[in-house]
């Protein structure tokens, strides 16, 4: 029997998930052993996962170089890339559509928002040790406020993305523009490395052999501090847990039995289907490989910090890694199907709530503004319930609905990011397996009419 530290990443990834679970559930906010309490944990595991973003960042940057260096990344790729995701997104508004309008969940609290806001922020539906309905009524506000000073216009969207300086990509962990700065130095660098001249070519090479060390320096130092992910998702689930009860989830059962069903539809079902089908990958391969880096997104609600993971998980499935790379480094910011789906739920479900009558065409301008908001998400801190607040302006519901609805959709907020992150998750390994599976067919073609041509 092999020792637990020498199981598997992915049965020791379980083994924190379920210990986190039963030390949530005993101990709740009461003390577990010298005065440290599960929140104490949940603060151990938020600063793993601080480091693990702050680290990721450079990861993806060193490995979007990398891969110029090592492999080709054609524009072709990354035009297929984008059609992958857009596909992706098409699906997920077909499913949200359909649920919305074929089972109608939102009916079912016509006539009772009101009531269920109340319920979900009354004292007694919060654990032992938390604050009053005055905590959900004040975050509410906050959301409410910070809301009005974003924007899901495409042109503040694309500001908040420019930088002021080129180290604030960084410090600021904004993926997107560090995976465009990073593809412009590589095509820069591929560009200057077709001069006649010697020196510059001999420093190119130089400076190609610092990105190839940097790269594998980082993903040593990342596969060090991976082996201590089962104890960050323990404390991190212990500390969810033991801050939640039971009883919210009665109170807003109906939705979020909605968002889990809608989200499982499109990672379940689409994404290994399309995965299988298209790209030669079974569910059973799908999910044993990727079943690490997926528990991981779900338990620190990171598919950023995951991202050292998705690429190993890829890596795992045979995919090559210029399809790795470019979906888990680059798609990543695009491919944001869990929030883009949440967003867009939510909002219907809350205005089938209210009793609004949606055409088809207000539908799908909600689930436009959804898009844009999942697109515009890095630019904004915090922005999951700020950008659904925009979301939910833009379905034009009355203000005192949106008021209501916030503290409803915070109150379980914290299982369902997760459900997102690992979704998210998802996408990025089921985006890079169809892109392989189309470089495979090119390839295949190409030996074939060489096979003919001799």
């Amino acid at each position: 029997m092999l020792r637990p530290w020498q199981w598997p990443m992915y049965l020791r990834v379980v083994a924190g998930v379920v210990i986190g679970t039963i030390i949530g559930s005993r101990f709740r906010t009461e003390a577990i052993l010298l005065g440290a309490s599960t929140q104490e944990l949940a603060t151990i595991a938020g600063l793993y996962i601080q480091l693990l973003t702050a680290l990721a960042t450079p990861l993806i940057f060193f490995a979007i170089l990398d891969a110029f260096v090592q492999t080709h990344i054609s524009g072709w790729q990354g035009a297929k890339m984008f059609a992958i995701c857009g596909l992706n997104v098409v699906v997920a508004f077909a499913i949200g559509l359909t649920i919305i309008n074929v089972w109608q969940p939102g009916k079912v609290w016509q006539g009772s928002l009101a009531s269920r806001a109340s319920e979900v922020t009354a004292p007694s539906s919060l654990p032992s040790g938390s604050s009053s309905s005055s905590t959900s009524a004040a975050k509410s506000k906050d959301l409410t406020e910070s809301a009005k000073k974003s924007s899901l216009s495409p042109l503040d969207i694309l500001r908040s993305y420019v930088p002021k300086s080129v180290a604030q990509p960084f410090t600021d962990n904004m993926v997107l523009t560090v995976s465009a700065l990073a593809i412009l130095i590589g095509a820069a660098m591929r560009s200057v490395k077709s001069t006649a001249d010697e020196e510059l070519m001999t420093a190119t090479q130089t400076f190609e052999r610092l990105v190839v060390v940097s790269y594998q320096i980082l993903l040593k130092l990342l596969g060090w501090i991976i082996e201590l992910a089962p104890w960050a998702i323990c404390f991190a689930v212990a500390g969810v847990v033991g801050s939640t009860g039971p009883r919210v989830f009665q109170l807003v059962g109906v939705f979020f039995v909605t968002i889990v069903v809608a989200l499982s539809v499109h990672s379940l079902v689409y994404y290994l289907l399309s995965a299988w089908l298209i790209g030669g990958k079974s569910p059973r391969d799908f999910l044993r490989e990727g079943i690490t880096a997926i528990l991981t997104g779900f338990s620190i609600n990171s598919s950023l910090a995951t991202a050292p993971l998705t690429l190993v998980a890829l890596k795992r499935l045979n995919v090559s890694d210029s399809s790795a790379r470019l979906s888990a480094c680059v798609g990543t910011n695009f491919n944001n199907d869990g929030i883009t789906l949440y967003e867009a739920i939510t909002a219907l479900f809350i205005a089938q709530a209210a009793g609004m009558t949606l055409s088809v065409n207000d539908q799908i301008a909600i689930l436009l503004a959804a898009l844009s908001g999942s697109l515009g998400i890095a630019g904004i801190p915090n922005s999951g319930l700020i950008i659904l607040a925009l979301v939910l302006k833009a379905a034009r519901l009355p203000e005192e609905t949106v008021q209501l609805a916030l503290p409803i959709v915070y109150s379980i907020d914290f299982i369902n990011a997760r459900l997102r992150s690992a979704v998210n998750v998802m996408g990025d390994m089921q985006v890079a397996i169809l892109l392989d599976a189309g470089n495979v067919a090119v390839a295949a073609a190409d030996i074939e009419t060489t096979t003919d041509g001799k």
